[in-house]
């Protein structure tokens, strides 16, 4: 019932606009045929011309405009008794030739209005996709953590022996399974970080920071992983042999998720008993952070795409010589460069000679370090 009414009242706009359309080429047509053939009303088709366009498409406007130049031409001989003057049909060619101008314009125009209606409409539906897919994901990812955290305490429970002996084989199997859970719950945290970022925008809570303290503090939670996969860590301060002191103005914990991303990220790429070099550098207007692996680099082709959202690389980069020893999410370098960016900084990566790869960022100097050294 109510498609029938709504096709009623479309019907009825359509001929109410078809109707005054018409009422005006009459209207022009009357001031056209009642007057001297040399006083040319014609441009005032003009207005049923667009009026056409607007309302009714371009098959009417087509039309309209066939309408209003047969109408003027006509008027050269209808009605008859006059004497046909060259200037007369030169000046009323002049107006055909400018109602079929004002039609085919008004049509181009109608198209071009048409495409930006339609891309902005599909603009709008990427937009809400784009949108919906956040949600869920953010809805997902926070429901999924209730379930791990319960897993991951009855874990615990079980490795204390509160629930009655466990063999030292069974140990192993529960701490196993810890670690998993452990690890699934760092992408799931990792995961509604991002897309809270994206949504949000990235809170900091900004104190002076030190970057050499917190990249040896963030190297030493890391040993443990390091030594289990044969990569050993060394320090360097560029041309300084002495150890120094960067400071920046950033969010701690933020940063040392950057830390430990590029820094799992360079142990999972290096080759085994080779180590992994973190370079420190002072510079005019930026301290600059380098890690260093000893892997087989990075293909051309990817450095576009390494800091994107679930980007993972080429698992078989190393040829056969050197396999990756850890499988990412893809999240680790995202998230890393939205925390270097929410602090103004740079992050960047490039191959190293003769083997190996780079993964570096820069941060402001913080203005007053020299009163935080003293």
């Amino acid at each position: 019932m109510g498609a029938l009414k709504a096709g009623l009242i479309d019907k009825k706009t359509f001929w109410g606009k078809s109707l005054l359309i018409i009422s005006l080429f009459i209207i022009v047509l009357v001031l056209e045929f009642s007057t001297p053939n040399e006083y040319v009303f014609g441009y005032l088709y003009t207005g049923p011309i667009l009026l056409a366009n607007s309302w009714l498409g371009r098959l009417a406007t087509f039309q309209a405009t066939l309408i209003a130049v047969c109408l003027v031409m006509l008027n050269l001989v209808v009605p008859g008794g006059e004497v046909i003057k060259a200037s007369i049909v030169a000046s009323r060619a002049i107006a055909a030739m400018a109602l079929i101008v004002t039609g085919v314009l008004s049509a181009r125009l109608r198209r071009s209005e048409e495409a930006i209606a339609l891309t902005k409409a599909k603009l709008e539906a990427q937009e809400e996709l784009v949108r919906l897919r956040e949600d869920f994901a953010s809805t997902l990812t926070h429901d999924l953590k209730t379930p791990l955290l319960g897993a991951i305490e009855a874990l615990k429970a079980f490795q204390q022996e509160k629930f009655g002996a466990v063999l030292p084989a069974q140990q192993k199997v529960l701490a196993t399974m810890a670690r998993s859970h452990e690890t699934s719950l760092q992408l799931l945290e990792t995961l509604l970080d991002i897309y809270r970022n994206d949504t949000e925008g990235l809170k900091l809570n900004l104190a002076p920071v030190n970057l050499v303290i917190l990249a040896e503090e963030t190297a030493s939670t890391l040993t443990e992983l390091a030594a289990n996969r044969r990569v050993y860590f060394s320090f360097s301060y560029g041309d300084s042999d002495w150890r120094q002191s960067l400071w920046v103005k950033g969010d701690v914990l933020q940063l040392q998720r950057v830390f430990t991303n590029l820094l799992v990220n360079a142990i999972n790429h290096s080759r085994r008993s080779d180590r992994v070099e973190i370079v420190l550098l002072a510079q005019t207007s930026y301290q600059v952070v380098k890690i260093l692996d000893t892997g087989a680099g990075i293909q051309p082709e990817e450095f576009p795409y390494l800091f994107e959202r679930f980007y993972q690389g080429n698992s078989d980069a190393y040829g056969g010589l050197c396999q990756r020893q850890g499988q990412g999410s893809g999240l680790g370098l995202y998230l890393s460069r939205q925390i270097i960016e929410a602090h103004s900084g740079i992050i960047w990566a490039e191959n190293r000679v003769p083997t190996g790869a780079i993964f570096a960022f820069k941060l402001p100097v913080y203005p007053f370090q020299s009163s935080l050294t003293s």
